[in-house]
């Protein structure tokens, strides 16, 4: 079961009373307030901020290999940087994609829908609750879509991995971290969202290939 992610997921103090409640008990939480917090995007716009890494890793290699999957992150809150991101997204919408503090698909805002959106907000404290990332181009490919009670067809489509992992500590220490798994999500290539629970996806396999016969530069 996959809940508490969802602000509509704490209706009243009982709700939130239950949160407490598990967070101060010993049993393990998946995941627990911390590491919940620290998914969040504004923790990740945080992290891509020059030395913030630096505090974590201490390995030059680890460093620039963490930083290499990194994307441009941007705070839109109300100060100067933000209303350069501000600006910027304004300028040029199909650069970006608009995030909000939450999981799963249907909340992103994407491309002309920025502009508007933004206006709605510019000058709201709900601004400060969203942050803008560059839009990522993945390569284009050709694979066959299979849905429920329709014939397979071969479609172009892009394709996101997920690493599946798990972590265990405390306020101290790190006990364990490893990686247990992944999930590949293809979709349409023309669609915003690609959510497998949302309809709007499906999964996939992982087949490897040299990138030089595969993904142009």
């Amino acid at each position: 079961m996959r809940c508490g992610y969802h602000p509509d997921q704490y209706p009243t103090e009982k709700e939130w009373e239950a949160r407490l409640l598990m967070e101060r008990s010993l049993a393990i939480k998946c995941p627990s307030i911390n590491y919940h917090l620290a998914g969040t995007k504004k923790v990740q716009q945080e992290l891509a901020k020059p030395g913030q890494v630096e505090k974590f890793l201490g390995y030059k290699a680890q460093i620039e290999s963490v930083r290499d999957i990194f994307t441009g992150l941007y705070s839109l809150d109300h100060d100067e940087a933000g209303d350069k991101s501000y600006d910027a997204a304004i300028a040029n919408p199909d650069r970006f994609v608009l995030k909000p503090q939450r999981e799963g698909g249907g909340n992103n805002v994407y491309g002309e829908d920025i502009k508007p959106f933004l206006e709605k907000i510019k000058d709201s404290e709900e601004r400060n609750a969203y942050i803008l990332m560059d839009r990522i181009q993945p390569p284009v490919t050709t694979n066959y879509m299979v849905r429920p009670g329709q014939e397979a067809k071969l479609v172009n489509v892009i394709s996101e991995l997920g690493i599946f992992g798990y972590v265990i500590g405390d306020k101290n220490r790190i006990i364990t971290n490893k990686q247990v798994g992944q999930m590949l999500r293809t979709k349409l290539s023309h669609v915003d969202e690609g959510g497998v629970a949302a309809g709007l996806g499906a999964l996939d396999s992982v087949y490897l290939v040299d990138a030089g016969s595969c993904c142009s530069t």
